[in-house]
């Protein structure tokens, strides 16, 4: 397979202003700013395990919270990530992967199903990681998985530290991704659903 799966978007509301890209067959690289340092760094993470190039621009209402913003990036981000699949034709479409960060194990399933589902099984133990709020980061990725139109399961195995179980969460994210959206040689233009349709 050569072809390069590409996509990016500009999201507007009252309350974001988001511009992405993606490619699906990237290299790692990132462009990321949110105004949010430890949420660059996870999305920075995203793209660097999951050898998908992103560029994500975001202005947000930050004076209120983060949350439109994070919640807003997800959407944005999910939603490229779904133009730039296309039909879904030859990919893995599973995708599992085991991080570890020091003390913090996180597993992480993906389907590309084109059911958005998200089960979240993660607990923080403290409220903040810097000035971001824990509670967050599953407001992100159930935005990604309903905009992306994926299942997404993220369980955290072990952790005491909230930014080892964060990292190891979107790292275990990025690969999982990175496995399901891979081409499939043995499955070479097919979609992988017995449906005929992702």
């Amino acid at each position: 397979m050569t072809e390069i799966r590409t996509a990016s978007l500009h999201r507007v509301t009252a309350e974001t202003d988001i511009r992405v890209a993606v490619n699906l067959d990237g290299r790692g690289e990132a462009s990321i700013s949110t105004g949010i340092g430890f949420f660059d760094h996870m999305l920075t993470a995203l793209a660097r395990h999951g050898m998908l190039d992103i560029e994500v621009a975001a202005k947000g209402d930050l004076e209120v919270d983060f949350h439109h913003t994070v919640e807003d990036v997800g959407i944005a981000l999910g939603q490229a990530v779904r133009q730039a699949l296309g039909d879904k034709r030859g990919v893995r479409r599973f995708g599992h992967a085991l991080v570890p960060l020091d003390e913090a194990l996180s597993e992480v399933v993906v389907d590309l199903s084109g059911r958005p589902f998200l089960a979240w099984s993660v607990v923080f133990p403290t409220e903040k990681i810097g000035v971001m709020d824990t509670e967050l980061f599953e407001e992100f990725f159930r935005a990604f998985a309903m905009a992306s139109m994926i299942t997404l399961h993220v369980t955290q195995k072990t952790g005491r530290n909230s930014h080892h179980i964060a990292e190891s969460a979107y790292k275990a994210t990025a690969r999982a991704l990175r496995m399901a959206v891979e081409f499939d040689e043995r499955a070479a233009g097919v979609i992988p659903s017995t449906k005929g349709v992702l």
